[in-house]
């Protein structure tokens, strides 16, 4: 007896939403000639927020060994944590495009590890892309990941997670390395990269010569975009460095209202009766 054919009908294809940023979408930003604004951000309602205010992507970055945990760098962040507050960010942006970071040293442990640490965050998580650091030391994971169907965002100039090998947190000024580094990762596949804390001649030179966008974070004006840490933004970290510019300063506003708050219960005056229940 032949089979009954199945019933396509009953179950229509997934489409992404039109309003939701893609990654081509992403990429296609540079021939558009429109400037790409990213943040990044590690949770729930952080996450609802920057995507209703309208940013074109949200990097769960590693800095949140940093910004989140108290790290002195972005070592000690581990996949399962990556992951964990990947997918708080994932549920909570409808429009954005979402990039993780990989945490060192998921993608330093040959192209299969790195296709598998890379499998876990796209497959558990409502994420779209990775980000790793590093140009032509890294192509040839890059390219495997990108075979493997997983989009890639390159990171070139300083990597805060090679901090030991540098020395600290230094501008980097080396101009053909940079531009070598920013164009294999680009012929490996990756869909976009961040320059970090390059000069901007150099970053206005690799952004010319790339036809993906360039995310500059400390790298100048000339790039396509540009990502800051969203805890930078708001004024809730400590003194930044060079590159941030503060929108506001949360941390006196968070510090006086949970002050007014200890103050009225200490007091008596809080809660009264409008926030009791009858």
């Amino acid at each position: 007896m032949k089979p009954p054919a199945a019933d396509h009908a009953a179950t229509p294809p997934v489409t992404a939403s039109p309003q939701r940023m893609t990654v081509p979408k992403f990429a296609a930003l540079k021939q558009a000639g429109r400037k790409i604004a990213m943040v990044t951000a590690y949770d729930y309602p952080f996450a609802r927020l920057v995507d209703a205010a309208g940013v074109d992507a949200v990097l769960v970055g590693d800095s949140m060994s940093m910004v989140v945990q108290g790290h002195e760098n972005t070592l000690p962040v581990t996949l399962d944590e990556m992951v964990y507050h990947a997918e708080m960010v994932g549920r909570a942006v409808d429009r954005a495009l979402v990039v993780v970071d990989m945490p060192f040293p998921s993608y330093h442990l040959g192209a299969a590890k790195a296709i598998e640490a890379a499998g876990r965050i796209l497959k558990e998580t409502r994420c779209q892309a990775v980000k790793l650091e590093g140009g032509a030391a890294q192509a040839d994971t890059i390219a495997a990941l990108v075979k493997a169907g997983i989009p890639v965002m390159a990171h070139c100039g300083l990597g805060p997670q090679s901090v030991h090998q540098l020395g600290g947190y230094r501008v980097q000024r080396d101009e053909a390395r940079i531009l070598h580094d920013a164009r294999a990762a680009a012929e490996a596949g990756a869909f976009a990269m961040v320059l970090e804390c390059i000069p901007a001649a150099i970053a206005e030179k690799v952004t010319a010569a790339l036809a993906i966008p360039t995310i500059g974070i400390g790298a100048g004006a000339a790039c396509d975009g540009q990502v800051l840490v969203l805890h930078d933004i708001l004024g809730l970290s400590s003194e930044g460095p060079k590159f941030v510019k503060r929108y506001a300063n949360l941390a006196d506003s968070v510090t006086e209202a949970v002050r007014g708050y200890c103050s009225e219960v200490r007091d008596g005056t809080f809660p009264t009766a409008e926030h009791e229940y009858k």
